[in-house]
């Protein structure tokens, strides 16, 4: 058994500069146009789904606790109860169709930008 020195690395050395391989997520994660779209994408879903929360829980709270309130019939044997649980259905697609033409007209536009930098300095590198 022979033993030749120190194992050689094919790494570079701690002293010697390395150059940036491919693209700095970190960078790009605090750039200003990654932020704003962040902060637009967040401006809209929560505030969105808060009150989605809020109506949903009113909606259990009356199931719950305003008994006759949810019996108080509307039209034939169709009581609130039916009508406002219905509406959790129509406001959850109605949320979703809102929600994809704010990413449509907003979201959509600033990512794609986004993209295109970034495949850009990926070409480069």
């Amino acid at each position: 058994m022979t033993h030749d020195g120190p194992a050689q690395s094919s790494a570079p050395h701690e002293d010697e500069p390395q150059e940036p391989q491919g693209i700095d997520y970190v960078a790009v994660n605090e750039s200003a146009a990654f932020v704003s779209l962040k902060k637009t994408q967040r401006s809209f879903v929560f505030p969105m789904a808060a009150f989605f929360i809020i109506w949903y829980a009113a909606y259990v709270l009356l199931g719950a606790y305003a008994h006759e309130f949810m019996a108080k019939p509307v039209f034939g044997s169709v009581n609130m109860g039916i009508v406002l649980g219905l509406l959790q259905f129509v406001t959850t697609f109605a949320i979703t169709s809102i929600y994809v033409v704010f990413a449509n007209r907003r979201l959509d536009p600033a990512a794609q930008a986004i993209r295109t930098e970034l495949e850009g300095q990926e070409a480069t590198s």
